[in-house]
Order: C-alpha cells, then structure tokens, then sequence
C-alpha cells in the first residue's frame, strides 16, 4: 500500500528553543532536496540513513534563505511509518515553524490529518491497533506509573497475550471445522469438545485476569476523579492548594468564597488525580451560590473518591449529617481540618458516620496531616491489587468493553459444551469470541472505527 507524502508539526505550539516539522511518504526526501541548501551542494537523497545535517532553508519562490535547520534523515524500512521520514528542526518561535510547515506544503506535501503518521505505523503493519492507542496514552500520560503502562502497551505486551487467546481459539476453531466436516467419525467429537473446553476455560480466565487490572489501569489513564466536598468555609480551598502545592483556589474566612468548580490534575504517589474543589453544599439565597452548589451536587454523583472535609472547631451540623447520608455508598476519606484550633466536633459521632472509612485529622494552616492522606489515597488506590509490575493493565475504555463482550461470548460457549450442544452451535460463539479479540489489536476492525480512534490523536503524531 502507498500513500502521498504529508506533514505536519510535531511538536507542541508556542515558543521554545526547537520545533520540528515531519515529513513522511515517498516524496518526503525529494521535497527536503527541493528546500534544503548545505555546503557543497548535498542532496539529502544520497546520504546515509538516519543522519542528521545542517543547513538552510530556501524559499524556491524567491531564492531567499527562510531558516536555518538541522534535517534529520530517515530511510524506509526503518522508520516509524516505514516510509521515508524528514523531521526538520527549527527554531521554536510560531513564526518560523509555521514558515517552514508552509515552504514544506508549496513544495508537494500534504497537511497531515490528527494522528495520520501514526495510521499509516499501523496500516503499513509496525504496530497493532492496541500500540497505536499506546502512543497517545504515552502522550497524555500523568504520572510514572501511567506511562509505564503505556509503554509497556506500545512495546505489544497487551497484543501478544491478545494474539496468544485468538491463537488457542483459532486451534479450537480448526477442531471443530473437522468435526463438522466428518460427522460420521465419532471419535473426532469426543476429542473436539475436551479440547475446546480446555482452551475456551483457559481463554476465559486469562480475560477475567485483564478484567481485574481494568479499574485500576483506567484510573491510571483518565485518572481519578475526586470531589472535595463539605461545608462553606471547612478548608475545602485549602486542601486542594496544599494537594497541588499550588495557591490554585481563593482562600478567605468568608463562607461561599468557591462559587464554581475548580478542577486541576495531582500526581499523589503515584495515583493521577483528577481534583475538583466545589462550592459549599449548604442552603443560601445567594442565586450564583446556589447554581455553584448544584454543579457540586452534580459533580459529587460520577465522583471516584470523595475526601469530606469537616470542621474540628464546629460541632457537627444536620447538613454534615445529610452529607454522610449521601456519600455512605461511595469510597470516601473524611478530613477533619483545622485541628490548630479548639476542638468541638464530636469525633466519636464522626467516626460512627463514617463506619469503614478512614478518618484523619489534618491542619492545613500548618502544614500537618497532608502525608496521611497521601497515604491514605494510595492504600486505597492499591490496596490488594497488583503493582504494575506484575502483568499487562488494561486502561483504555474501548478495549475493556471489547473484553467484557468476549467473556460473555466464552462464557456462553462453555456453557453451550457443557449443555452438549450441537458443535457448530457452539462454534459461533468461539468464532465470535475470537472476532472481539481481534477488535482490541485491530485484526477485524473496520474502517470506521479506524477513522474515529486517529481522529482523537493531536496533528504531527
């Protein structure tokens, strides 16, 4: 399959010491040789792979010099395409990446769509779907241990198990393909269902193994979306600034300072947070306060992790006790703060609210009790559950719906062996079972759906 050359900038916009402008296709050298002037007239098309060189930039208009550039040189195979590959580096004002994207464009390249030079990795067979995914998931990474999912999602962990399962399927596909076909050989039947009731159980369980890292490798990718909830004027603000170590949200001993969501991204040891302070859930008057404190409510239903955040020099209030009613189902740390002043709050009665759930005591004026809650998150982050060290996580959302659509198929194969069902009966669903995995590294996936995934990737990548 070929494609015409495109490009695109690839690196983010803005101003910074280098940009770079990628070229790939087959007339990617040929157009850097129509721009590109160095010492002793080189043309790129007779040097080496994977070489760099200096030079200008000519603006075959005019014969004007248009920028000085390093252009490195990449010759098919052995690129990230497997086409020929130019990435042009220049300065890093908008100014002149923008020239050079342009010169590139007069020259015969095409503007690349979002996410094409990573398409064409996985249509000219580099990577699999499941690694092309990777690549964005590497890019929107937000801790360490997000990007070593991802990395280890690119390096085809994810695609070799998926491919080992559709391989034991395919083995039990081609058993009963010649029980069909020989019907009249009873000992042919007898050893197709052991068979493929050994290898449909074994591809159930290592699906169910996938499935119980899907929690935790989603969070790890989108991360965990947490609401700060409680009273006005609690320390809600406060939290989320010593959180982010940022001064992100106005502090003031005014009650219903917050009258808007405020969300930032937090890596606590390990864990991306996706933190939303909110405006004080209470009854008022105060017409923005209140539309302030339905978002909040809103927000509070599709939270992850809830920390309610109470006051250790106020006594309990009804709408502390309405708000332990409301959270009771959901995982929740509850913050007792400002223990710098005189306590009134009946910390026995806060711990019979909170039943299983952690307290803990903070002073955020001070600087105390922030590392417990760290602590706290984590544990129950990873509490129980494995390190990303010990197998493939599953993190991305399309890939768990297609995995709990295969163990259903699966499960209902083996029921169907189980019932004596007729092979071909039970075929389907193997058949069908081995269509999904096939889905996850894009074996069976059509073109729409292609369009849609590289649709989400940024230009240039």
């Amino acid at each position: 399959m070929e494609f015409d050359t495109i490009a695109a900038i690839s690196t983010p916009s803005g101003e910074g010491a280098i940009a770079i402008v990628r070229i790939s296709g087959p007339e990617a050298i040929p157009i850097a040789d129509r721009l590109f002037r160095a010492a002793g007239a080189k043309r790129l098309a007779k040097q080496p792979t994977h070489t760099i060189h200096y030079g200008h930039l000519e603006d075959i208009a005019t014969g004007e010099v248009a920028e000085e550039v390093m252009v490195s040189l990449m010759k098919a195979p052995k690129t990230f395409t497997r086409e020929d590959v130019i990435e042009i580096n220049c300065h890093g004002g908008i100014v002149s990446v923008n020239r050079v994207l342009q010169l590139v464009l007069l020259a015969g390249a095409r503007l690349a769509e979002p996410g094409e030079f990573t398409k064409r990795a996985f249509l000219n067979g580099r990577i699999d779907l499941s690694q092309a995914e990777a690549v964005m998931d590497l890019i929107r990474a937000k801790t360490d241990r997000a990007m070593d999912v991802a990395l280890n999602q690119m390096e085809g962990k994810l695609s070799k198990l998926i491919s080992g399962l559709r391989q034991a399927l395919l083995e039990a596909i081609a058993q009963m393909e010649v029980n069909i076909d020989y019907p009249e050989y009873d000992d042919v039947e007898e050893m197709t269902r052991p068979l493929m009731l050994e290898k449909a159980e074994w591809v159930q369980q290592e699906i169910e193994a996938l499935l119980q890292t899907s929690s935790q490798g989603k969070i790890l990718r989108e991360g965990l979306s947490t609401v700060i909830i409680g009273r006005p004027n609690v320390g809600k603000s406060s939290l989320l600034n010593s959180l982010v170590q940022e001064n992100k949200a106005i502090v003031t001993e005014i009650a219903g300072t917050t009258r808007d969501i405020i969300e930032e991204y937090v890596n606590v040891r390990g864990v991306p947070l996706r933190l939303v302070d909110t405006a004080g859930i209470r009854e008022t008057e105060d017409i923005v306060e209140r539309i302030g404190v339905e978002r909040s409510r809103k927000v509070l239903k599709e939270a992850d992790l809830i920390l309610f955040v109470l006051n250790y020099a106020e006594q309990l209030s009804d709408e502390d006790r309405q708000l332990f009613e409301v959270v009771k189902d959901m995982d929740f740390i509850c913050v007792i703060n400002k223990t710098d002043l005189e306590q009134r709050i009946d910390l026995e009665e806060v711990q019979q609210l909170a039943g299983d759930h952690r307290v803990l005591t903070t002073s955020l004026v001070e600087e105390r009790g922030i590392d417990a809650l760290e602590s706290a998150i984590a544990d129950l982050f990873f509490a129980g559950q494995v390190t990303q060290n010990d197998l493939t996580y599953v993190s991305n959302a399309r890939h768990i719906a297609l995995l709990h659509q295969a163990h259903a198929t699966i499960t209902e194969a083996i029921g169907a062996a189980e019932a004596d069902m007729p092979v071909d009966m039970i075929q389907i669903d193997v058949t069908r079972t081995w269509e999904i995995l096939g889905e996850i590294i894009g074996d069976t996936a059509d073109d729409g759906l292609l369009n849609q995934l590289f649709s989400q990737f940024c230009l240039g990548k």
